[in-house]
């Protein structure tokens, strides 16, 4: 596929996605989420890639849905969102609850590190709220938008956003739709880590870089199945999970070398999934 909204980059285990329309702050279209799943979807399938980092181009993350966008809705009386039926599906298939849109960023075996660059609204806010881990630029404005053009609740942020912030937070800003800035988001919990804008994304890549080098690929993937999942079960059943899990693989070539690197003070030589 050409990409035309946006920009992908693999080196050293790490898969960078860059929303690209720098020149509309990166606002959403139905172009760009198609080649988002795209991309995400070849991240997936790409045995070199162990992390992924979102972020955007030039001075915003995502302004949230495109205002032509927003205008075509009105003209034709209902929500279009521009895509094929065609359309990647990157995680599907792991649970019928992750098979929507931006839902299946936890069917996905690879971490994904948004790193908010300014601005996110709207549906923007929704997908820096679907990664793993968030990293922030102090000062830039982010907002659930939907209240004031007279919508719901975007992509199940009614779900999720009080699960990483608390309900009593997460109804401020769902139902006000209020402007904040990234420092109150990471007092909120929300932002992982404020960084300063000439240094957001070497940090980033030097945090996913620990993951690739210092955690077992077979383990990331595992853990983040084990979080999400267990998002829709009782503890009992996350703890049976969670032991058959261990007997399984602690029996794979990687424990035994993650044992070895230990021992030996050296960095672990990681097989998975190649074995």
């Amino acid at each position: 596929m050409e990409l035309k909204s946006t920009r992908y980059g693999v080196a050293d285990g790490i898969a960078t996605i860059t929303l690209h329309r720098p020149e509309r702050m990166n606002a959403w279209t139905g172009r760009m989420h198609t080649e988002y799943r795209y991309v995400q979807a070849q991240a997936e399938a790409d045995p070199s890639v162990r992390v992924i980092i979102v972020t955007g181009a030039g001075r915003a993350f995502c302004a949230g849905a495109d205002m032509q966008a927003l205008e075509g809705h009105a003209a034709k009386g209902g929500y279009d969102p521009g895509t094929a039926a065609d359309i990647a599906k990157p995680g599907f298939g792991v649970r019928t609850e992750f098979d929507q849109n931006f839902a299946y960023h936890f069917g996905l075996t690879k971490p994904v590190i948004a790193a908010l660059n300014g601005p996110a609204a709207g549906v923007g806010l929704v997908l820096a709220c679907y990664a793993d881990i968030r990293f922030a630029v102090p000062g830039a404005k982010l907002t659930t938008a939907h209240g004031r053009f007279n919508m719901p609740a975007e992509y199940g942020l009614s779900w999720l956003l009080p699960r990483i912030i608390g309900l009593a937070r997460a109804n401020d800003l769902l139902l006000s739709s209020r402007v904040f800035l990234t420092d109150e988001a990471y007092e909120m919990g929300l932002i992982n880590r404020l960084l300063p804008a000439e240094t957001l994304m070497a940090e980033v890549t030097a945090y996913a870089r620990h993951l690739v080098e210092g955690v077992a690929p077979h383990s990331l993937a595992a853990t983040k199945r084990q979080i999400y999942t267990d998002q829709h079960r009782d503890v009992g059943t996350a703890v049976a999970e969670a032991d058959r899990l261990l007997d399984a693989m602690v029996a794979e070539p990687d424990y035994t070398e993650a044992v070895r690197a230990w021992m030996q003070n050296r960095k672990a030589h990681w097989r998975w999934p190649k074995d």
